[in-house]
């Protein structure tokens, strides 16, 4: 007999609302371990013996997960009461409406997660005093296993990296109109923050000559993806940009770490002034000063509903090149 609002619920459909693997997806698939896009780590619900009678206790667990991790995602659910012992537990189309909303939230990386927090900086790696050619570091982000690396992105985990100029390029320490484009470069470029299914930039501005912002944590593979290319708008130094890449080291699933590398490429052609030119023209304005890449873990809190944080195991300098 097909099952309809009104009538008691039957071990098969309690079953499925827990443990579906395929759409639509069960509370375990999501909640629990599940797998690539699915899974946030929480305590898995057991399923009813074939046959057996569904439980008021076993039903009010459900519940309770179900608004549990809808408090995380900040997803809205049919309101429900608790069942005691010997009332009907009906109202299936609900309960698969609110599996349904929450997988997707949980698939999409939970954008609309709160409880996170933003680190201090995990890793902080300067280029030399002054340079000309580029600047490439790679910073990479560990996570205890590869269960916990899914569960931090799928749940609102963010790695984020950030360029700045902490230093000056020109003769006596003082600012070159290079450093300052370089600085306006940076600004524009802003955070980088990469999520689940995308990256974001905080900045806006300047020439973005490649966009693959639209790439997060379950696209990326073992070798570099490029997420943006911004290019200094402002002649003569339409040469210069800042790159962002990110790799895995194994396909999602088995990959426990992040590799963010970031490159400032200095590709200017500038005329270097030597003793007798005009005065009051700085003598090396093609230097740039000091760059600095900063990465910061934004972790998953406990404070909506999730059992546990979520968080990286640790971070460290990859490689930090000035040529």
């Amino acid at each position: 007999m097909a099952y309809t609002a009104g009538d008691t619920i039957l071990d098969d459909e309690y079953n499925a609302f827990v443990g579906n693997s395929s759409s639509p997806f069960g509370y375990n698939h999501f909640a629990g371990t599940g797998s690539a896009q699915y899974g946030l780590g929480q305590s898995a619900i057991s399923t009813v013996s074939a046959g057996g009678t569904v439980q008021a206790s076993q039903w009010n667990t459900l519940m309770t997960g179900i608004d549990a991790i809808a408090n995380h995602t900040n997803d809205t659910m049919t309101s429900r009461s608790a069942v005691s012992a010997g009332n009907t537990i009906a109202i299936r189309s609900a309960v698969a409406a609110d599996l349904a909303t929450l997988a997707a939230s949980i698939a999409a990386g939970s954008p609309n997660a709160t409880a996170l927090t933003t680190s201090s900086a995990k890793q902080t790696s300067d280029s030399s005093s002054t340079w000309s050619g580029s600047h490439t570091v790679e910073h990479t982000f560990t996570f205890s296993d590869a269960n916990k690396m899914r569960h931090f992105f799928n749940a609102g985990g963010k790695i984020r990296v950030v360029k700045s100029r902490t230093g000056n390029g020109g003769t006596g320490g003082g600012a070159t109109v290079k450093d300052n484009n370089w600085t306006s470069l940076y600004a524009a470029l802003g955070n980088i923050d990469i999520a689940s299914q995308a990256t974001t930039r905080s900045g806006s501005g300047e020439t973005l000559t490649t966009n693959g912002l639209a790439n997060g944590f379950h696209d990326f593979s073992t070798g570099y993806t490029h997420i943006i290319r911004l290019t200094e708008a402002t002649s003569p130094y339409t040469a210069n940009y800042i790159d962002v890449h990110a790799k895995l080291n194994a396909a999602v699933g088995s990959a426990t770490v992040m590799t963010v590398k970031m490159t400032a490429n200095d590709g200017a052609a500038d005329d270097t002034f030597t003793a007798g030119n005009t005065s009051s023209v700085d003598a090396t304005p093609d230097r740039n000063g000091t760059h600095r890449m900063q990465s910061f873990v934004i972790s998953v809190t406990a404070a909506q509903g999730l059992s546990a944080a979520i968080a990286e195991s640790a971070t460290a300098v990859g490689s930090n090149s000035t040529s």
